[in-house]
């Protein structure tokens, strides 16, 4: 396999998976405090969301590069 039909591949299996998931969240240490022998943390959580456009955009560009012949130079 080429480059290309990796790249192509990736994009179209991203694609399907933004629009399958439409997005992701991820948790990130807000703040720690220590008072003596207690520390507190806060953890913040925080949702990203993928639009659909660009799930479908991903899938249609991942098609047009698995269709369009790449050289091996």
């Amino acid at each position: 396999m080429n480059n290309g039909k990796i790249l192509g591949l990736v994009l179209i299996l991203g694609g399907i998976a933004a629009l399958a998931y439409g997005g992701f969240t991820y948790t990130r240490d807000a703040r720690t405090t220590t008072l003596g022998p207690i520390e507190l943390t806060v953890k913040d959580q925080r949702h990203v969301n993928i639009p659909v456009w660009a799930g479908v955009a991903a899938i249609v560009i991942g098609a047009g590069v698995l269709v369009i012949p790449f050289r091996n130079d």
